[in-house]
């Protein structure tokens, strides 16, 4: 069974920091993409970074590129978000998704296949 569980979420003040974790069980080597998303209610999720778990190459949305780093420790089988430089609009609900498919299409929320139950992110001004 898998399961993805996110941790690490709060309140912070713009300008601040927070490294998301999310902790997978049943995620084995076939599983070749994690993803991030965020989602704040009444939009669509969005997707924030995607992370190829054989080479580690990450993918970015471009209003997080420079300030947020995906990560994956597979020893420890978790994937992590660092967030630096953090702003108002970063407030969200944050998931970990994963697929056995690629990171191809990676900002479409249909093509992950397993997600976690989310960790609040509050960024104030």
């Amino acid at each position: 069974k898998v399961q993805l569980v996110e941790s690490g979420g709060g309140s912070v003040q713009a300008g601040g920091s927070l490294r998301l974790s999310c902790a997978t069980s049943g995620v084995t080597r076939s599983f070749h993409c994690m993803a991030w998303f965020r989602q704040v209610p009444g939009k669509e999720r969005e997707g924030v970074a995607a992370i190829w778990t054989t080479s580690g190459t990450t993918l970015y949305v471009d209003s997080v590129k420079g300030r947020f780093t995906a990560s994956r420790d597979n020893a420890e089988n978790t994937l992590y978000l660092q967030m630096n430089t953090l702003k108002p609009e970063d407030t969200a609900m944050y998931y970990c998704a994963t697929t056995a498919d690629g990171c191809y299409n990676w900002k479409t929320p249909a093509h992950w296949t397993y997600w976690g139950q989310g960790t609040q992110v509050t960024v104030s001004s």
